[in-house]
């Protein structure tokens, strides 16, 4: 059973908490809400090896938006298994923040256990229970937001709303940061490893396959730059987008 106390405090953190979205607990209760779901997963090598050695390249080149030292407020959408929030706080500088949103009480706890003991100042990394399809920030609150390995797993209407929310709370000249899947190169034998791999794990995967992340922007974005590139024969993606001034 997850800790009742613990999940009041993180409740506590926003006020209110957030309830569970149905896909989520219908589709990824074993990964994400299980009681033993954070003891099999929270591996560095095996969050490693389900991105076929990816990892760390994929998680360094989402910091490096964010450049050496971040010294202003930015945002992780969703916690995410592996070291990822660890090395953001590392960059952290003087007036540097981190918030972190999750939709599940069992990854806010995970995460501050992380943190805690990675030795990270967890005074200035906040965990917040939110859902990202409603976030309960003002306009233009976060210098960067960063989306790491979120979109592959929402339905398309839960998707569209997590970008357009992510892109609203971004400050204007801000980035908006996405890493994901994408579809391998025609020569990549993961273009068809992965198939069966992600329709029977991964049922809303295949979205992100077929369409670009701009798709599922608001009709209008105030969005003045795009940049993406590929990793590992085209089965990863950055997409890194420049809101408008």
């Amino acid at each position: 059973m997850v800790d009742t106390e613990a999940l009041k405090t993180a409740a506590l953190r926003t006020g209110a908490p957030a309830a569970i979205p149905a896909y989520l607990q219908s589709t990824y209760w074993w990964a994400y809400l299980h009681p033993r779901a954070v003891h099999i997963f929270e591996r560095q090598w095996l969050v490693n090896l389900i991105l076929w050695g990816n990892f760390a390249r994929l998680r360094n080149a989402a910091l490096a938006e964010m450049g050496e030292r971040i010294n202003a407020r930015v945002l992780q959408v969703a916690c995410v298994y592996g070291d990822f929030t660890e090395h953001m706080a590392r960059r952290l500088g003087p007036n540097g923040r981190i918030d972190v949103i999750d939709v599940a009480p069992i990854q806010i706890n995970n995460l501050h256990a992380k943190l805690k003991k990675a030795g990270c100042d967890t005074d200035r990394v906040n965990a917040l229970l939110q859902d990202s399809s409603d976030l309960h920030f003002a306009d233009g609150s976060f210098a960067d937001v960063v989306v790491f390995f979120l979109l592959h797993e929402m339905p398309t209407e839960v998707r569209r709303k997590t970008v357009a929310e992510a892109l609203r709370v971004t400050k204007p000249g801000g980035k908006l940061i996405f890493v994901d899947y994408h579809k391998p190169r025609a020569w990549s034998p993961f273009r068809y490893l992965m198939v069966p791999v992600l329709t029977t794990l991964e049922p809303f995967a295949m979205d992100v396959w077929n369409h670009e992340i701009a798709s599922w922007l608001p009709e209008g974005a105030p969005v003045a730059k795009l940049e993406k590139q590929t990793y590992f024969g085209g089965l990863y993606q950055k997409v890194v987008m420049t809101k408008l001034l």
